[in-house]
């Protein structure tokens, strides 16, 4: 570990009370020396029982033994047990814990914690002890239930204390009631300070739990493959925020009793959202119903949610039926229009360059009003999408436009470009989407194969071709080991899909539109780096352009034979009426006959007919036949 604290040590950390503006209002801040270890002697921390568990170890209660050249000092404490790892990645852990430990010191809405220790060979982290959670808060109350009133006031201090941990850089990944520990002035404090990503990658017993990154009940679908379907955000702890909120307000746990797989195929595969209560604040069903989007990029930051607590907080609600159903999902959500949280993540300021906004996943054009401007001046009148002017080359007079209707360009990059890596690395994909681009060139990508943002310098970044939407795409000739699984065709070769949605890092969702097995079309995911887009007009030759349209839906090839089929059989028909007439004007053209002669013909003629014509299941299906003469 990182260094051993001497019992005899006289610095101690303590807490004090801070006055703020108002004089009624006082917050708890934990205060020490600037430098300490984060290490305690195992001797000196006695473990009494256990209180809890979780799915990344136990919580107990124990006594930590602080002696001072005066006197000995015992404190109880809360410990988190974590599951066993492995020797060999101790120092790996105890790096990440250190770090975190430094950040963590002095935040009021965060859990204070004194240290890590070892405990029957098992990481320990010890921290403030609270006599309650609002967990244990709703178990208490009738129905489970917390008042509209307290909620917003809880979620107000959680928001606070998320925010501090992301401004240093620290994810939670876990958050759920359980975890809001309540002080002794009713105040919610954070119990969770990152351990999902304190442990990711480290071995556990059961590596299902490092897979997932959290508690699957409020677990966003990133979470579950963070590689894959990720990458793991700021934005993926609004997702857990929202479902805890929800739980306070109904008294129900979000997918109670189903199991990981079966949460897995809701929230993953199914995509089901929950249904918000009644009469709730219109800025709170706003911003929850934001943190369920399933491109995180249109979630919205903790300080929105922030922003919309405090505003509804101070307002008097009578008490309201908060709903007592247990059906917290839906198939298809109805929710109405909200607000895209996407347009206000990036806050502009004079002088930056900026363009009209592209429409995301589309390959539908778009009008640039704005093609190259730069932001002259803005209205200060409190609006979130305020007004904007920008200089625009060639125009006398700035342009009025909104601010959500134009995106920053810095050093040629914007939000949502497709851009390609410099530097080849086997463990990640080359192509991805840039995500956000600080005014210094910083850059954030997300990329298959990495569990987080991609950081970087925008001069590691080249632009890529951009997928949307609707295109078909087939994997390239030169692939012949792609990162993901690609369907194939009856004879052999790959088949061509179509792009039915983007994640986040550039991984496609391919459909095959022309394979349908059981009922269901077939899919697959693919690296944007790896397949290449496919037209009609780019189809040389009929055979080509055919098997595009073979392509393009299952039923094309059968609707071809058919058509064939029947086609046949009517130039058949067609065939036979024109062969059958000659022979009667044959017969009828012989006028000197006798009598006896034309009767003779005539049988000759019949004869002839009927030796011709197919079968009367002609007539049924082409509605007439050949006609006879005579």
């Amino acid at each position: 570990m990182a260094g051993q604290r001497s019992d005899s040590q006289s610095d101690e950390s303590f807490e004090y009370m801070l006055l703020e503006r108002d004089p009624d209002l006082y917050r708890t801040v934990f205060s020490g020396p600037s430098q300490i270890s984060p290490w305690i002697d195992p001797s000196v921390l006695t473990l009494q029982h256990r209180i809890g568990r979780g799915p990344f170890g136990d919580v107990w209660i124990a006594t930590h033994h602080q002696r001072t050249e005066d006197h000995d000092r015992y404190h109880e404490v809360a410990v988190k047990m974590l599951h066993p790892i492995r020797e060999d990645q101790l120092q790996a852990f105890s790096v990440r814990f250190d770090e975190i430990f430094s950040k963590c010191q002095g935040l009021s809405n965060v859990c204070f914690l004194h240290g890590i220790s070892t405990q029957n060979g098992r990481i320990c982290i010890a921290m403030k002890f609270y006599e309650g959670s609002i967990g244990d808060k709703m178990a208490r109350l009738k129905g489970g239930r917390i008042p509209l009133s307290d909620v917003l006031r809880y979620g107000a201090d959680l928001a606070r204390g998320i925010i501090d941990l992301h401004s240093r850089g620290i994810l939670i990944l876990n958050l759920k009631p359980c975890n809001f520990l309540l002080d002794e002035h009713d105040h919610a404090v954070l119990g969770d300070f990152g351990i999902p990503s304190l442990l990711f990658g480290l071995s556990l017993p059961n590596p299902d739990l490092i897979q997932r990154l959290g508690t699957p009940n409020y677990m966003a679908p990133e979470q579950w493959q963070p590689s894959i379907r990720g990458p793991i955000s700021y934005e993926t702890d609004s997702w857990g925020f929202a479902w805890s909120i929800l739980e306070m307000l109904s008294g129900i746990q979000p997918w109670r009793g189903k199991s990981p797989d079966e949460v897995y195929q809701l929230v993953v595969l199914k995509k089901e959202k929950p249904i918000f209560p009644y009469n709730l604040p219109p800025a709170i069903e706003n911003v929850l119903s934001g943190c369920f989007e399933y491109d995180f990029r249109d979630r919205p930051q903790m300080t929105d949610i922030l922003d919309a607590f405090e505003s509804a907080k101070d307002v008097d609600y009578e008490n309201t039926d908060q709903g007592n159903s247990e059906n917290l999902r839906m198939v298809s959500p109805a929710l109405p229009s909200r607000t895209n949280w996407s347009f206000f993540k990036d806050k502009l300021q004079v002088g930056d360059k900026v363009r009209s906004r592209k429409l995301k996943n589309t390959c539908s054009p778009t009008t640039m009003e704005v093609p190259d401007g730069t932001i002259v001046g803005m209205e200060d009148n409190g609006e979130r999408d305020g007004y904007i002017l920008v200089r625009i080359h060639g125009l006398h007079d700035p342009l009025k436009v909104r601010s959500s209707t134009v995106e920053r360009v810095t050093y040629g990059f914007a939000a949502g470009d497709w851009v390609r890596l410099r530097e080849d690395e086997k463990k990640r994909s080359q192509v991805g989407i840039l995500h956000s681009i600080d005014r210094s060139g910083t850059v954030y990508v997300g990329l298959i194969g990495v569990d987080t943002l991609w950081k970087g310098e925008y001069s590691d970044l080249q632009m890529a071709e951009a997928y949307c939407v609707g295109q078909f795409v087939r994997l390239k000739a030169n692939i012949s080991s792609p990162q993901f699984e690609w369907q194939r065709k009856r004879g052999g070769g790959l088949a061509t899909g179509r792009i039915s949605q983007i994640l986040p890092n550039g991984c496609l969702f391919i459909k095959f539109p022309g394979k349908f097995n059981l009922g269901e079309v077939c899919s697959c995911l693919a690296d944007p780096s790896e397949v290449e887009v496919v037209s009609f007009d780019k189809c040389e030759g009929i055979v080509k352009k055919y098997e595009h349209l073979e392509d393009f839906h299952w039923a094309v090839r059968p609707l071809f034979i058919a058509v064939g089929f029947f086609t046949a059989l009517k130039l058949g028909i067609f065939v036979g009426k024109g062969i059958a007439r000659p022979r009667s004007r044959k017969v009828a053209s012989v006028s000197d006959q006798s009598d006896h002669q034309q009767l003779q013909q005539q049988e000759v003629q019949n004869n002839a007919n009927a030796a011709w014509l197919p079968p009367t299941v002609a007539n049924m299906l082409f509605r007439d036949g050949p006609t006879l003469s005579g």
